[in-house]
C-alpha cells in the first residue's frame, strides 16, 4: 500500500470480527516495531502478544476497550535501559515505545489489519495481571484484528485542522 494511503485511511477500530490475524501479517507488524528507531539504538521496547482466551480475559479485566479484538499487544519498555536526556528531566522510554507502537500501527494498516491504540487502563494493573518484570513500564495496549461490518471510523476521524493551525515556521 502507498504510505500516504496508509496514514490517511487507518483508523482506530472500535469493533472487531472474530477473524484471527494471520501469523505472517503479525510477524510483519512485530518486525516493523523491531526496526523502529530508538534513542542510542537501545531498543528498550518489550512487546507481549496476547491471543489466548485466558489472556484476553485478563485484558478485559483491566480495560473495557478491547472491542472484541482477537489479538492485543502490550507495549512496554525496560526502565533500566533508557537514555536520560541532558537536564535529567526526562528519558527516552516513553517516546521510544511510542515510536515502536506507531510503526506497528502503520504496519498493521499496510497489512490490511485494523488496530486501536489503547490507553484507558492502569499500567500497574496490566503489569500485575501479566506478571511483567518490575523493571518494565507498560505504555499502551494495541488491539489488532479485522473490523466487523459495523467497525467504521468515528464520524470525526477525517476532520483535521488546517496545517497552518498546527505548524509554525520559525525564522
Amino acid at each position: 500500500m502507498e504510505f500516504k494511503s496508509v496514514v490517511q485511511n487507518r483508523f482506530s477500530c472500535k469493533k472487531y470480527s472474530a477473524r484471527q490475524v494471520e501469523a505472517e501479517k503479525l510477524q510483519a507488524i512485530l518486525e516493523a516495531g523491531r526496526l523502529a528507531p530508538t534513542a542510542k539504538n537501545l531498543q528498550e521496547q518489550r512487546i507481549y502478544v496476547i491471543q489466548s482466551e485466558e489472556a484476553l480475559a485478563k485484558v478485559d479485566k483491566v480495560t473495557p476497550c478491547r472491542y472484541g479484538a482477537p489479538t492485543v499487544l502490550i507495549v512496554a519498555f525496560d526502565k533500566n535501559n533508557v537514555f536520560t536526556y541532558p537536564g535529567d528531566k526526562r528519558d527516552s522510554g516513553v517516546e521510544d515505545a511510542a515510536i515502536v507502537a506507531t510503526h506497528m500501527i502503520l504496519a498493521a494498516a499496510n497489512e490490511g489489519v485494523d488496530s486501536c491504540w489503547l490507553n484507558y487502563f492502569n499500567p500497574d494493573e496490566v503489569a500485575k495481571a501479566f506478571d511483567l518484570p518490575e523493571n518494565e513500564e507498560v505504555l499502551m495496549l494495541m488491539d489488532l484484528g479485522y473490523a466487523a461490518e459495523e467497525g467504521k471510523p468515528l464520524p470525526n476521524h477525517f476532520s483535521r485542522k488546517p496545517i497552518e493551525d498546527t505548524v509554525t515556521y520559525i525564522k
